[in-house]
């Protein structure tokens, strides 16, 4: 099983910024975790859990439209973790994220379960 660990949300104010960190570790991963591609989703309340941005194994990336030229996703192999940095936030970006695999067209994608996720409030 695959453990992820999401951090950093919190409250901000529309305009501010935030960093997304993810651990991913776990036993039952084909080799490290160097080899995924990742992602970050988000799922506000009532609608369903979106890909906002990925990451390959090569760190080639994709977005999604609504948050490109605000989000950047990094990956750090060493520290098993990828992050999501997150600038001139929106009251629309406010929602549960988490991490997860991305397939290897940086499309959705999942190991199987899912961490308890980060909750990211803009509200002024």
């Amino acid at each position: 099983q695959v453990q992820l660990e999401e951090s950093g949300g919190g409250l901000v104010q529309p305009g501010g910024s935030l960093r997304l960190a993810c651990v991913a570790t776990g036993s039952s991963l084909s080799g490290p975790i160097r080899r995924y591609a990742l992602g970050w989703y988000r799922q506000a309340p009532g609608k369903e859990r979106e890909l906002v941005a990925a990451i390959g194994s090569d760190e080639t990336t994709n977005y999604a439209d609504s948050v490109k030229g605000r989000f950047t996703i990094s990956r750090d192999n060493a520290k098993d973790t990828v992050y999501l940095q997150m600038n001139n936030l929106k009251p629309e970006d406010t929602a549960a994220y988490y991490c997860n695999a991305a397939n290897r067209k940086l499309g959705p994608s999942t190991f199987g379960s899912w961490g308890q996720g980060t909750q990211v409030t803009v509200s002024s």
